[in-house]
């Protein structure tokens, strides 16, 4: 599932190419027919995201009307040069622009949403580390009461939003915690370490459209666990050794997530 530096992303991109303007909206899928018709040949007023969902707004303002995304796992933009050729595959929503056009495929979600209902999705979300209206203050509280692993919570959308897998490993990693301390262990200290870190390291990621989590002095030794895929110090190098002290990474399920750490490293 893409994590919330994706999803920033892709906001940016689609406020560049179509905002302000006029857009065709389509649905040849036929799943999204009636809320592609609402929108279609509205001006799209702003794109933003909410840790892993992405939210358009279509105006005019006095009757706004917004579209909720979310990837989900198979989820995809796609973006096609214009003019825009027949869409191939099951396209659930197909954006036409003046000078680009997006298909997306495989969303867990495309839908009408009222102001009401993205209110309540906002409010059942932690705070977002790419977010300038974000209070870490929000996801403190709940930390530093819970009894649950921090690598639980640092995974759970209504503590913080946007935070996957490889973000909850490697700032773990990075701040020498081991994911399975209680949150009500945590210090105010290593929280805001920690906090720090998703947002400096999530804004390169909306920078350079790919996560990067090693820090100068680390850029060195095997490569990343996979073609195209980031350098880690510990997300998918289980049974390889630490970067930092050679350690053998190790592995486990952690409430049905694949949760990965360095022994020696995180303490």
């Amino acid at each position: 599932m893409p994590e919330g530096h994706t999803l920033h992303r892709l906001a940016r991109r689609h406020q560049r190419i179509f905002g302000g303007e006029t857009v065709r909206v389509s649905s040849p899928q036929g799943r999204f027919a009636d809320g592609a018709a609402e929108i279609d040949g509205l001006v799209l007023r702003t794109a933003e995201a909410w840790g892993k969902h992405l939210v358009h707004r279509y105006g005019p303002a006095r009757s706004e009307r917004i579209v909720h995304v979310h990837l989900g796992l198979y989820g995809a933009f796609t973006e096609v040069p214009m003019p825009m050729p027949a869409p191939v595959g099951q396209v659930r929503m197909r954006i036409e622009g003046t000078d680009a056009g997006v298909d997306l495929r495989g969303p867990t979600a495309c839908e009408i949403f009222t102001p009401a209902d993205l209110e309540a999705l906002v409010s059942r979300l932690g705070p977002d580390p790419l977010r300038r209206d974000a209070d870490p203050d929000v996801a403190w509280k709940a930390i530093s009461r819970s009894k649950r692993p921090i690598g639980s919570l640092l995974m759970d959308q209504k503590v913080i939003a946007g935070v996957g897998n490889v973000y909850r490993a490697e700032v773990l990693f990075r701040a020498g915690i081991d994911p399975y301390r209680r949150g009500d262990r945590m210090t105010r200290d290593e929280f805001d370490e920690v906090w720090a870190d998703l947002v400096a390291l999530m804004r390169i990621g909306v920078r350079r459209g790919r996560i990067h989590v090693i820090r100068p002095e680390d850029d060195h030794g095997p490569g990343s666990y996979a073609r195209d895929r980031p350098r880690t110090y510990v997300y998918r190098r289980a049974g390889d050794e630490c970067r930092t002290c050679g350690t053998t990474v190790r592995q486990a399920d952690l409430e049905g997530r694949n949760l990965y750490w360095c022994p020696v490293c995180q303490t």
